[in-house]
């Protein structure tokens, strides 16, 4: 038997729904893998190798399972483009099939500070991860869903979890403002490449989210909640963030095209 039928064999024989979540072992990552596994998703979690991506994977792995779902741990780095086609077949060889890719892996700026001081190497650090990962995983990603042309009544999706910073300007932090505004333009070319297959692409731009990129920064945003500039009056939390992607992913979203949803209490809306 041929890997491609073998592929095949097990798409056939697993009949719930595969996803492939990168930067999943904290925060906003975490918090949807266990969404998704509660919604009926079986999981591939990606994030940096290491022995502390294994230790957590263990344990988000257990919880996952109390919820009825498998996973597996795909470890590598995103923004080395030669990691994903091996990403995408441990996933094959698994399951023999993927219906949702969430693209979250991401990275801040290294130092916040003064837009005439940025480095080129801070630049380019925050595009290799925040958009250049991000568009060719999805393109290999929607060569396999393209080509496998699914004829399940399973959605299929691409989900890219930018920033509310893809639209409202931090000065501080240019270069991450620029790779979040670049991977939202990814969305939009994405979905309108891959709507006629019924592949769904969506945007989901977080705000204030408590989460360990927030953390440094912690007084500051408090000072923005505290100044009423967020009409929810708190703090969002990464499962904010999951409810939206799980709607995205289950489908419920179907005639929605390369669309982002802001999920920030209100903090980017105009407002007089």
């Amino acid at each position: 038997m041929n890997e491609n039928s073998q592929i095949a064999r097990l798409a056939a024989q697993h009949q719930k729904p595969v996803a492939l979540v990168t930067g999943a072992m904290r925060g906003i990552g975490r918090a949807c893998a266990i969404a998704l596994a509660r919604s009926g998703f079986d999981l591939a979690l990606n994030d940096l190798e290491s022995e502390e991506t294994s230790r957590l994977a263990a344990e988000l792995a257990a919880e996952i399972a109390a919820d009825g779902a498998e996973s597996i741990l795909v470890p590598g780095d995103v923004s080395n483009l030669e990691n994903h086609a091996k990403l995408l077949q441990s996933v094959l060889e698994r399951w023999g099939r993927l219906d949702c890719l969430l693209n979250n892996a991401g990275i801040p700026a290294q130092r916040r500070g003064d837009l005439l001081d940025v480095t080129a190497e801070s630049f380019d650090r925050c595009m290799a991860v925040n958009t250049r990962a991000v568009f060719f995983l999805s393109q290999a990603v929607a060569r396999y869903m393209v080509s496998a042309n699914a004829s399940s009544a399973m959605h299929r999706s691409i989900i890219n979890i930018t920033s509310s910073n893809a639209r409202a300007v931090s000065i501080a932090r240019g270069e991450y403002c620029v790779s979040k505004a670049a991977s939202s333009m990814t969305t939009r070319l994405f979905a309108a490449r891959l709507a006629a297959h019924g592949i769904g692409v969506y945007e989901v731009r977080p705000g204030i989210i408590a989460t360990d990129m927030t953390k440094p920064a912690k007084s500051q945003y408090d000072a923005i909640i505290g100044a009423h500039l967020v009409p929810a009056e708190r703090w969002g939390y990464p499962e904010d963030v999951a409810s939206t992607i799980v709607c995205m992913a289950e489908g419920r979203l179907r005639y929605t095209v390369g669309q982002a949803v802001t999920v920030d209490g209100g903090l980017t809306m105009p407002r007089f």
